[in-house]
């Protein structure tokens, strides 16, 4: 975490205290806001790399917050941090925007390689568009067309869909898919997979005599080539 920026959105004083030693101690630079206005004062300020997010703030919910900054193309990756740790919280924060959830308690060990895999993924280059069948997904723009037109997804949705056409011809695992929707280390929450599958077939399978997306028994699921 080398002179990385974080934004730690905490308002229990001890909790984000200790934090924002630990973060420092591996190289971050650590910004703490005790609530959603001031969250938003510094991401207006500041370039951040990362994000994590309380959602029981003193002045809004945090969810409230991380919907406005992805309505205002906000791309910034963020870390959900909340004693909310049941599956639908978990599928609303990720709707929502989140790029990783973390229920408390948790393991700081566990936070920061969360935090570090979030940075890589920020850091990565832009790639070109994906097309499979009619499909084409930007990557830079997040949008995914289809034969009539752009097909509206969620920022979860986005990944989900960019892993399976990146991917198109071969299996992908439940761990893998998990990794992206959840973060790692919530493979047990096999239910969320499920949810979002789902959804992703309603929008782009509805209309089709032959499904794109297909499940792999025994390993996960497939968009198929062509």
């Amino acid at each position: 975490m080398n002179h990385a920026k974080l934004l730690i959105v905490e308002d229990e004083s001890r909790l984000a205290a200790n934090l924002r030693r630990g973060l420092e101690e591996l190289g971050a630079e650590v910004t703490i806001a005790p609530g959603a206005k001031a969250a938003a004062a510094a991401i207006d300020r500041a370039g951040f790399e990362a994000i994590v997010l309380d959602l029981q703030l003193p002045d809004g919910d945090g969810l409230d917050l991380l919907r406005a900054l992805r309505a205002r193309g906000v791309a910034i990756p963020v870390l959900i941090l909340t004693a909310r740790g049941a599956l639908e919280e978990r599928v609303a924060g990720l709707e929502a925007g989140a790029d990783d959830y973390l229920a408390k308690p948790f393991a700081f060990a566990e936070l920061a390689a969360r935090i570090r895999a979030l940075i890589r993924r920020g850091r990565m280059p832009p790639a070109a568009p994906i097309r499979v069948a009619d499909l084409e997904f930007d990557p830079i723009r997040r949008r995914l067309r289809g034969g009539d037109g752009e097909i509206p997804l969620s920022p979860k949705e986005q990944m989900l869909v960019e892993l399976l056409m990146r991917n198109a011809g071969a299996p992908v695992a439940r761990d893998a898919i998990s990794d992206v929707l959840c973060g790692p280390g919530y493979n047990e929450f096999t239910n969320v997979i499920e949810v979002f599958i789902n959804r992703l077939r309603e929008k782009i399978d509805r209309a089709r005599s032959a499904p794109l997306i297909v499940t792999v028994r025994g390993v996960g699921y497939m968009m198929r080539a062509d």
